[in-house]
């Protein structure tokens, strides 16, 4: 069959790693035909372009700046991205015939270029849900529910749901959540198809170990815990430094904060002015760069706004768990990210309210020998989050 991919995430190539580039590849292996339209923002002053590289299609579309940018032309540019990329795919795809459109959320903002494609071609449609906007915005309080601003993105919403023949969710709490907020849909349409990598395995020796903590100048001989990703309001950034304020006389285990995002000023704050020497806030890595460190960390963190009412489900978690590494998750009570960890044998979980129960869980963590959890990640991540097993739920809804 012959796949269109689109996606907001950058994709020019399929030779890095990544939850869509490893699927995407998976399916390019086995045997079918791949073509991927994904954004190049204004700022890159790259003109939209069509290539090819090892039988693969990509469209890059030029489009406004999205990233790095004020929020009003963050917001014109995010209103554009559908028109700009129906265009592009009419000029560059007008004699080709699609199969099945595959598309990820965010945005929610592409259903004229699935009906377009639909109606043009007779092509399934396969929703990756891996966003639920905009009640997601609503949570942290961007607009509130009875805003003109929810009505209108509501409504999108809908239209792309009702678009999309299948809706593949990263975890049940999605699926429950999906159903019982949107009684329009057909339930048996949506289902658990879970973010996914290629495993490699990142176990490195003690002197690898030792030469990147060294680089870094963390500690030898503490526990290091980190958290590698975006810094934004989704993260619950306050209630991180409350932890990092909590754990500042431990001598036995040492932060890492690595990563960006419109929050980050609030942590370079924090740490600038009490210079904690037990944290380590790094502005962002290049991903091998980042790759390669995290390698020499022990726990994982994953952080999420106690406010959230639906059910996040951050693909962070795999980068850890491609480490052996235990995870530890700080988030709100209605994603099951928590239940996974916990039931899974490979981390703890407790509110992202409640300080006091992040700090029992750090020094539980200190004073163990992580092997045991450590090799429940590695079985928990090749029995349910491979690649392997997301093409073949996909292809038994496809087909």
């Amino acid at each position: 069959m012959h796949l269109l991919f689109i996606t907001l995430c950058k994709i020019s190539t399929l030779q890095t790693t990544g939850i869509y580039q490893d699927l995407l590849r998976k399916f390019h292996q086995m045997g079918h035909r791949i073509s991927v339209v994904s954004p190049s923002e204004k700022r890159l002053k790259i003109p939209t372009k069509c290539y090819e590289e090892n039988g693969v299609h990509f469209l890059n579309v030029q489009i406004g700046n999205i990233t790095k940018t004020n929020m009003i032309e963050k917001g014109i540019s995010t209103l554009q991205i559908e028109s700009q990329f129906k265009k592009a795919i009419k000029q560059h795809f007008s004699d080709v015939k699609f199969d099945v459109i595959m598309y990820s959320t965010p945005p929610i903002t592409f259903a004229s270029v699935i009906e377009y494609i639909k109606k043009r071609d007779g092509a399934k449609s396969y929703l990756l849900l891996k966003d639920i906007f905009p009640q997601n915005a609503v949570d942290l309080g961007i607009f509130s529910k009875k805003s003109l601003l929810n009505y209108f993105f509501r409504k999108k919403e809908h239209k792309l749901y009702q678009l999309s023949d299948y809706i593949g969710c990263m975890s049940q709490a999605n699926v429950d959540f999906i159903v019982n907020n949107n009684p329009d849909i057909d339930k048996n349409i949506v289902h658990v198809s879970p973010n996914s990598i290629e495993i490699c395995d990142k176990n490195i020796s003690a002197e690898r170990k030792a030469f990147l903590r060294k680089k870094y100048h963390v500690p030898l001989d503490k526990k290091v815990f980190i958290y590698g990703g975006n810094l934004g309001r989704p993260q619950g950034i306050p209630f991180l430094i409350d932890c990092l304020k909590a754990t500042s006389d431990r001598d036995d285990c040492f932060f890492v904060i690595c990563g960006t995002g419109t929050e980050y000023g609030k942590l370079e704050l924090y740490y600038n002015s009490v210079k904690p020497s037990h944290v380590l806030l790094i502005n962002g890595l290049p991903k091998e760069e980042y790759e390669d460190f995290i390698s020499a960390c022990d726990v994982g963190l994953i952080f999420l706004d106690h406010r959230f009412t639906i059910p996040n489900f951050p693909s962070r978690l795999l980068s850890y768990m491609n480490n052996s590494m235990p995870v530890i998750a700080a988030t709100d009570p209605n994603t099951d990210i928590g239940q996974v960890i916990v039931d899974g044998g490979f981390g703890w979980w407790c509110e992202s309210n409640d300080v006091e129960a992040f700090t029992k869980i750090v020094n539980e963590a200190s004073l163990i020998d992580l092997a045991d959890k450590g090799e429940n990640t590695w079985r928990y991540l090749h029995e349910n989050y491979t690649v392997n097993i997301s093409y073949q739920i996909m292809m038994r809804w496809i087909e």
